[in-house]
Order: structure tokens, then sequence, then C-alpha cells
């Protein structure tokens, strides 16, 4: 049984900075994604940052880039997501998703087999004042 376990959450003021994790077990797939999505009251949810099992190519959101950094380590089975320069916008929940992704994916974010992902429950990020 597939497991991620999200942590690092919590509240922050602007400029500050939150590193997120996530411990995965039992999954089992040789080509994968695995990354960050948030989700913010009244909005879709969004892919934040991801991961490409096979060159480890990584994908950010224009919205976060040069302030977010995704980093996995497979020894231990973790990704970390390194927030930097949070902004008020950042607040969401943050989500864990490890799925199915071919070697010749381009949109290392998209899931094209949601229905095989595995998701963790969440860790509120709350960037405020």
């Amino acid at each position: 049984q597939v497991q991620l376990v999200e942590s690092g959450g919590g509240l922050v003021q602007p400029g500050g900075s939150l590193r997120l994790s996530c411990a995965v077990s039992g999954f089992t797939s040789k080509f994968y994604g695995i990354g960050w999505f948030r989700q913010a009251p009244g909005k879709e949810r969004e892919g934040v940052s991801c991961i490409k099992s096979s060159d480890s190519s990584t994908y950010y959101a224009d919205s976060v880039k040069g302030r977010f950094t995704i980093s996995r380590d497979n020894s231990v089975n973790t990704v970390w997501l390194q927030m930097n320069s949070l902004k008020p916008e950042d607040t969401a929940v943050y989500y864990c998703a490890a799925f199915p992704l071919p070697p010749s994916a381009k949109a290392i974010c998209l899931m094209t087999r949601p229905d095989f992902a595995s998701w963790g429950q969440g860790t509120q990020v709350t960037v405020s004042s």
C-alpha cells in the first residue's frame, strides 16, 4: 500500500521560509513523477513543483520559480519542497503526490492517469503577518 506523509507546514510571515517533507512508502512504479500540489480556498488545485524519476528533470509553476526548490533523496524515500520568500498568495493546503509518468513525458506535473496517483493527507501553509 502506497503512503505519502507530509510535514512541515505552518504559519509564517511574508518573506519567510518553510520546508515541506514528504515521506513515501510502498511506491513501486519504475517511472513516476512525484511532487507538490496546492489548493487554496475557492481555487482549483495546481501543480507547484514536480520531479520526473527517469531523469530527475523538474517543473516549477511560474508563480514559484526562483523561490521554491524541490529535491529528493531516494535512499530515504523523501521529497522536500524548500519554500523561500513566501507570499500571502502561497497560502494553501499543500499535497504531496506520486503518479505514473513515462520518460517521454514533457509536462512533469501533469497526471495523465490520475486514478493511479497516490496522495498525502495535505499540510496547511499560511503566509500572514
